[in-house]
């Protein structure tokens, strides 16, 4: 029997994120199912993608990890399950699964994807609105009770992706953009430490402030301090120590981000 995790953005209020679960029970009685969140950005199915490529593979392999985030439900897009690598995933297709497919895409690893287009998965009442009760928490304890992904659907290779932006390396350094901001207020770049390390030490420009060397720890500078760092996930991330860092920098996702080497 494989885990189940749930990554939705129904909020904890009004109990569909339990009903899912009361679901996969009754296909499986002793699932093991873990929430990851269910307090992503309502509709932002890349906020959902950046949380489900940071936390699924720290789960044992062959977890199926349900995500629903999908403002097209009822629409002409199509649910789908597939293996990325030793992971698996339920889900619309509407890009939320692009980093998992693109990671193991460029690890060389194994990339199976269905269109699970068989109803005797689903339950038998589905609505236009809730395919997170109606067929991806089924499709989903199917497939962890040990169905094989092929039975679920037929092959697709087709799937919605959408655009990850890249960071560029310059004849100064590097210039990436943020992807996130954090509740914290956090600003968190597409710059990963890989790249960063080798032009150490640096200086950091974001709309307008400049932020001289970066530090290991928040502790390393006074509260209210502005700060750069590297994120629990090895990426650049600028902060104010104690603090919000996104509201006086004006920071919003896609702003551009300057790393100068010295």
């Amino acid at each position: 029997m494989r885990h189940i995790t749930l990554l939705t953005d129904f909020g904890e209020t009004e109990g569909e994120h339990t009903v899912m679960k009361g679901v996969i029970w009754r296909i499986l009685p002793h699932a093991s199912i873990a929430d990851i969140s269910h307090v992503v950005e309502p509709q932002n199915i890349r906020h959902a993608s950046i949380i489900l490529e940071r936390v699924a593979h720290y789960f044992p392999d062959e977890t199926v990890h349900v995500v629903v985030v999908d403002p097209g439900v009822g629409t002409e897009r199509r649910p789908i399950a597939a293996q990325f690598g030793n992971q698996f995933f339920v889900g619309p297709d509407n890009g939320v699964c692009t980093p998992l497919l693109e990671r193991a895409e460029q690890a060389g690893e194994v990339v199976k994807i269905v269109h699970t287009d068989k109803p005797e998965y689903w339950l038998d009442d589905v609505t236009a609105i809730f395919h997170g009760r109606d067929i991806f928490s089924p499709v989903g304890a199917h497939l962890a009770k040990g169905v094989p992904l092929e039975e679920l659907g037929t092959p697709i290779t087709d799937i919605i992706r959408f655009h990850l932006p890249k960071p560029v390396q310059t004849d100064k350094g590097i210039s990436g953009e943020i992807i996130h901001i954090d509740h914290f207020g956090n600003i968190l770049t597409n710059i990963p430490r890989a790249l960063l390390e080798p032009i150490r030490p640096v200086t950091v420009e974001l709309n307008g402030e400049k932020i001289d060397g970066m530090v290991n720890t928040f502790g390393e500078r006074p509260v209210g301090s502005l700060v750069a760092l590297y994120s629990p996930h090895y990426q650049l991330m600028v902060s104010v120590v104690n603090g919000d860092a996104a509201t006086p920098l004006n920071a919003q996702v896609g702003d551009s981000i300057q790393v100068i080497s010295k």
